[in-house]
């Protein structure tokens, strides 16, 4: 097991005083403000001068926009209450809730906190322990969970707590998902790491947005601590299932022909799981190595070779700059450019005073969590409403987004500055947050080099030594890589998944027109439950994990109810699926990932959106709290 994992801090054990005070040098002085009044009780430090400033953007924020005496003043504090508190002292306020909570919330993030985050931000710190599954014994009820990425895990998890007999399927040979399939230079998270974590499973990451390892030795950290493995068939890929309605009983098919009975299906397959490969002419003639991003060949040497990058998404802006430099010449053929958003961050390892401050500090993880959550998760989302009266909707959807859009046109232009020609190919024309934003990781600075090059033309064929641009562009390469995304539309692909009465989801969805009542159940497929389904990636920033701990406590709430009760068939009500989609289609009307100005993965080719989430964090959490019964029909067990 690993030593990275992290403990809440605990009394008795005082770091060495000297130890400490350079610890809290290095601190995050809006995380540590609330730390002080949670030990001290004093009030004083909820008032000026010791209430720090608004984050611009999503930068840490660090010293909180203090002057040198109050930050001083506040180490100071902090370096005495810590020192008291693990000598014995109890924090005089150990758990805030209700308008306490939001009082120091809205103290940390300098910026008022909405009443309604108050529930969910007191479960997530760990002030209000959340509701524990209700263990059933004796049901019988077994499950097939299909997928052992980040939400296969967790619903594992939560079905062993709640005594519900499983298994899960997964194709690979290890637990990860796409952090075990998405192996490309550079691959990592756009969340930070400290956020893209289970609520209930912090780590002593090393880096601010973890790279592709060490979030995999994370996942296989969690799997071995919650004894996982012994739960999960290795090599074992699902290729259906079908519903007995006579029975109450799904079979799911394996592609080597095995047949596996279960009550209920949680399919835990994810959305970018099965990559999309553009059919382009002459791939099959092309001499050198040509594969997705996402199958790069673990034995692949660039050095001194030509490589071809077609595409501009998430891992391509990952790829180039980790390549640039070894590969000979780097060629990127774009269709649109991103918008990117600096980090100050990004690049930095989380310094060992930090690490001390995680282990040593009571609540002070928590509070740093919690800044990064408001921070990328639900405080752009008013932003990404359209205003109807907006007199400028090429370009932005309201004024906020508008101001965004020139904050991020000044930095690209300023990391691009005396290249006009670059900063015409990699400025783009339509709002901010139109397609989800990325984070610069040493894109611009890439597209600076003299060997790296970008052109602003689609491919129209792979020849035997290269690529052809649409605009007759030749472009010599020794290896493609292509950067073409995954099949989003294609929900639950290739399975073929059969309901009551023979029914296909696939036909049902047809090729890229998916719903799902809150993204998780369908109306026509008793005891099936989706995670990662239609309309729930986040769009809007944020950490997918959150939305998984939202869906499997619905599911398994779900399950227990139905071993409690002697349920043997839980259905949503297509009238209930069809009101949630109705006003999830209504939702999306009104934000910004409809702007014609772009094409984004989140919309079908009839400019419906069918992959995000509509909704703030909190609406989310709020929906999926507790199963509204009403929203299904029920058999007894047979």
């Amino acid at each position: 097991m690993s030593t990275d994992a992290l403990t809440e801090p605990v009394p008795g054990s005082p770091p060495d005083r000297d130890a400490l005070a350079g610890a809290l040098e290095h601190a995050n002085l809006p995380s540590l403000v609330p730390v002080l009044h949670q030990l001290t009780g004093d009030r004083r430090w909820l008032a000026e001068p010791y209430r720090p400033g608004r984050s611009r953007g999503m930068d840490d924020n660090d010293d909180g926009g203090f002057p040198d005496g109050v930050r001083a003043e506040i180490r100071a504090a902090a370096l005495e209450a810590v020192l008291a508190w693990s000598a014995g002292r109890e924090p005089a306020v150990a758990a805030p809730t209700g308008e306490a909570l939001v009082e120091l919330m809205s103290l940390a993030v300098g910026e008022p906190v909405p009443a309604e985050y108050a529930a969910m931000t007191a479960e997530d710190m760990g002030f209000r322990p959340p509701e524990p599954v209700r263990p059933v014994t004796g049901s019988g009820l077994r499950v097939v969970v299909i997928g052992a990425g980040v939400s296969g895990m967790l619903a594992a998890i939560r079905l062993h707590e709640a005594g519900i007999e499983h298994v899960v399927l997964e194709k690979n040979d290890d637990v990860g998902g796409t952090w075990l399939e998405n192996a490309y230079p550079g691959a990592g998270v756009d969340t930070p790491s400290h956020l893209y974590s289970y609520s209930f499973a912090p780590r002593q990451w090393s880096t601010h947005f973890g790279k592709r390892d060490e979030v995999l030795a994370y996942l296989r950290d969690v799997a071995e601590r919650h004894d996982l493995r012994g739960r999960i068939r290795f090599g074992v890929e699902a290729a259906g299932a079908e519903y007995d309605a006579a029975r109450q009983r799904w079979t799911v098919r394996t592609t080597d022909g095995e047949r596996i009975e279960a009550h209920a299906v949680i399919t835990a397959v994810g959305q970018l799981n099965r990559p999309k490969v553009p059919d382009l002419p002459g791939m099959a003639g092309f001499r050198g190595p040509i594969f997705h991003s996402a199958r790069w060949p673990a034995d692949l040497d660039l050095t001194g070779k030509r490589l071809a990058v077609i595409g501009t998404g998430a891992s391509a802006m990952q790829i180039v700059p980790a390549v640039a430099g070894t590969a000979a010449q780097v060629t990127i053929f774009q269709r649109s450019p991103q918008w990117a958003a600096p980090n100050s961050v990004y690049f930095s390892p989380i310094d060992e005073h930090v690490r001390l401050l995680m282990e040593h500090v009571p609540f002070y993880r928590r509070w740093y969590r919690t800044r990064l959550a408001w921070n990328f998760n639900d405080r752009v989302h008013p932003t990404l409403q359209v205003d109807p009266e907006w007199e400028h909707p090429q370009r932005s959807v309201n004024a906020v987004n508008d101001a965004h859009r020139r904050v991020f046109t000044r930095y690209l232009e300023s990391e691009l500055a005396g290249r006009d020609d670059l900063v015409a190919k990699a400025l783009p024309d339509y709002p901010p947050f139109g397609k989800r934003m990325l984070l610069d990781n040493g894109w611009y600075a890439a597209l600076r080099r003299d060997d790296v090059t970008l052109l602003t033309e689609p491919v129209a064929a792979i020849t035997s030594t290269g690529v052809r641009g649409a605009d007759g562009t030749e472009v010599e390469a020794d290896v493609v890589v292509l950067c073409t995304g995954f099949e989003t539309h294609k929900q639950l692909h290739p399975l073929d998944v059969r309901g009551r009465g023979g029914a296909s989801l696939r036909e049902l969805w047809g090729p890229d027109d998916a719903d799902a009542h809150l993204g998780i159940t369908v109306a026509g497929f008793p005891n099936l439950f989706l995670t990662c389904g239609p309309g729930t990636v986040l769009g809007h920033g944020g950490s997918y994990i959150t939305i998984a701990e939202c869906q499997v406590r619905y599911i398994v709430e779900a399950l227990v109810t139905m071993a409690e009760r002697g349920i043997g068939a839980v259905e949503c009500r297509p009238e209930a699926h069809a009101d949630y989609a109705a006003r999830q289609d209504a939702a999306h009307e009104r934000m910004i990932w409809t702007h014609p100005g772009m094409r984004n993965w989140y919309r079908n080719p009839a400019g419906r959106v069918v992959c995000t989430l509509p909704w703030r964090i909190v609406d989310y959490w709020e929906m999926t709290r507790r199963v509204d019964w009403d929203d299904f029909s029920t058999e007894p067990a047979r």
